[in-house]
């Protein structure tokens, strides 16, 4: 099997896995996109790729569950964002920060498996200076960004 699906979506709302030639529903859709394997949800009409749409529905399935990620607090200021001069800016930021979380959850599941191998306050040592190293790197690089985009601002005036 590959590491990338291509989802057929159907009028009818079916959505058809073209590596196994079979449907799916959005519930197995998410299982797969848990697996780690990408996916690509294509209109089966136009072909068009409808694939962010796809995962939004499956936001919002999981936001109506009991345990939401989201608050409407900040459900309510991401919109804010949207048409805004900082909607690059704060999609950036999310993005890096998003990656920042996977790199330390990463670093945090090889600590526990080497746990055993060492103390544990030197484990949880490194994960502190590693995660400081992390922040700090970020936000020296969101502030380079905003003093950009403040000095492109100021000469466009």
């Amino acid at each position: 099997m590959s590491d990338h699906r291509i989802i057929k979506k159907y009028p009818n709302r079916r959505l058809y896995d073209t590596e196994q030639s079979k449907y799916i529903t959005v519930a197995d859709l998410r299982t797969l996109i848990t697996e780690g394997i990408d996916i690509e949800v294509q209109d089966a009409s136009s072909g068009d790729d409808i694939t962010r749409a796809v995962l939004l529905q499956i936001i919002n399935d999981q936001e109506n569950k009991d345990e939401p990620m989201f608050t409407t607090e900040m459900l309510t200021r991401m919109i804010r964002f949207y048409g805004g001069k900082s909607q690059h800016m704060f999609t950036d930021y999310l993005g890096k920060s998003l990656e920042v979380f996977l790199e330390q959850h990463q670093t945090y599941q090889n600590s526990l498996a080497e746990m055993f191998d060492q103390s544990p306050m030197h484990s949880l040592s490194e994960i502190t200076r590693r995660n400081m190293e992390i922040w700090t790197d970020m936000q020296k690089k969101m502030l380079e960004g905003t003093s950009v985009m403040s000095r492109k601002t100021k000469k466009d005036d």
